[in-house]
């Protein structure tokens, strides 16, 4: 991978900071992102988390070598493919932030994020101060009430709240609220929120921004029964998954839709086939693309269609991504002869189907005839479930997690990662194209 250095081009000279970032981006890296939401569940920004992929363990030992690399080779590897808008937090050990490796970041997109174990000494402050000056954004990380981060509070912008270090206790959370100086000017991030619940009442008491896995999570609402629009869908995807599914059976669906039909259009010119003549019929597009993809593409397209909640890009995002990636990575074990395309693909892309429905697993599973291996996989209980648990990992940044899966899939970390990388990259295009241009 090519080094992406990112200058601002009216601050001061880094050439004697770049001999970290140099050294670090010869290595290989992986980045993982975790969406922030805004109240009304909208996409607000990601968190960008590095990974070293040298050792299985994917342990990060050197915390200034991770954000140099994210730095000069990740932020173009987390963005490429995504559209611009949502802000980026990068998190900032203390020997980066005081050798002003910060003003190599764009201050429009990226914010400065002070890791919770830098200490805030006479060089650290003055670091600090001077990225403020310079019009970047200053956010603090995992503060609980901690008095020894009262002096970084004064200089930032956002303070992101450990909720789990604080038992998603509201009286607790109120009572660390209360501990910031100038509360009025700050915005609150509320971190590690994994329950709807939890996002509701961190909602009522005034937080500003939200982090975690809430929004992947169901929120099962009794007696909740299924749309004939959902039901629709969702007998669509299984239809296209079916083994005996006929080709010109596709073009019957994309012919009866002209939404969809104009979306496949656009998504044939944003990839760029290389094409000299214009498309004139939903059968040459399909023939273009290949039946395998064009299938491929209408799944993309009908889980964005699924949920038309702020949440919803997202989940279709990780969802297609998911799905890719299983089908691909599965290759990659000595297991591979048991790899099944489709299989793999449709778990990976129903395994976010409860949160997106807002209903139990197995109530969804009643409206899909789906192969009982598929069935088993969603439900938990077979070896695809295991690769199943593998991208999981990789959305939570769980690298020591990562690093036992990859042992037991037989895996080669190196590997896995450019997968994960680039299948990545693949969904945030397909679901970008067939969402209608929605954030991802």
């Amino acid at each position: 991978m090519g080094i992406v250095w990112l200058f601002s081009t009216n601050e001061q000279d880094m050439h004697k900071d770049m001999t970290t970032i140099q050294a670090a981006s010869s290595e290989a890296i992986f980045i993982a992102r975790q969406p922030v939401f805004r109240p009304d569940s909208t996409l607000w920004g990601y968190e960008l988390l590095f990974r070293s992929a040298r050792t299985a363990t994917a342990n990060v030992k050197d915390g200034a070598q991770a954000t140099a690399s994210v730095i000069a080779d990740g932020l173009a590897l987390a963005t490429e493919g995504m559209p611009a808008g949502p802000r980026i937090l990068i998190n900032f050990p203390e020997k980066l932030l005081v050798e002003d490796v910060g003003f190599a970041l764009p201050k429009e997109a990226c914010i400065i994020e002070l890791l919770e174990d830098v200490t805030p000494s006479k060089e650290t402050l003055k670091a600090t101060r001077r990225l403020k000056d310079a019009g970047y954004t200053i956010a603090v990380d995992d503060f609980f009430g901690q008095p020894s981060l009262l002096p970084f509070l004064e200089l930032a912008d956002i303070v992101k709240l450990d909720i789990l270090e604080l038992d998603s206790d509201p009286k607790l959370v109120r009572q660390a609220m209360d501990k910031l100086p100038g509360r009025s000017r700050l915005t609150l991030l509320a971190e590690k929120v994994e329950d709807n619940g939890t996002f509701q009442e961190l909602r009522d008491l005034g937080f500003d921004l939200f982090q975690g896995f809430f929004f992947s999570r169901p929120e099962i609402i009794p007696g909740k029964k299924l749309s004939a629009n959902e039901i629709t869908k969702l007998q669509l995807l299984s239809e296209l998954s079916a083994d005996d599914f006929e080709p010109r059976r596709l073009a019957e669906i994309l012919q009866s839709d002209p939404n969809l039909s104009y979306r496949l259009f656009r998504y044939i010119n944003s990839v760029g086939f290389g094409l000299r003549q214009k498309v004139t019929s939903i059968k040459r597009a399909i023939d273009m693309m290949g039946m395998l993809q064009a299938k491929q593409w209408l799944r993309s397209a009908l889980m964005a269609d699924l949920n038309p909640a702020p949440t919803g890009g997202e989940l279709a995002f990780m969802a297609v991504h998911r799905a890719k990636f299983m089908e691909t990575v599965c290759y990659l074990s000595s297991r591979r002869r048991a790899c099944v395309p489709d299989a793999l693909f449709i778990t990976g892309l129903f395994s976010l189907l409860d949160a997106m429905l807002g209903m139990d697993m197995d109530e969804v599973l009643k409206n899909l005839p789906l192969d009982d291996s598929i069935v088993k996989a969603l439900r938990g209980a077979s070896e695809v479930h295991n690769l199943l648990s593998l991208a999981r990992s990789y959305e939570h940044g769980d690298w020591d997690e990562i690093g036992r899966q990859l042992v037991d899939l037989d895996l080669d970390p190196d590997a896995t990662d450019r997968v994960y990388a680039e299948t990545r990259l693949w969904a945030q295009r397909m679901v970008c194209a067939s969402s209608g241009g929605g954030s991802i």
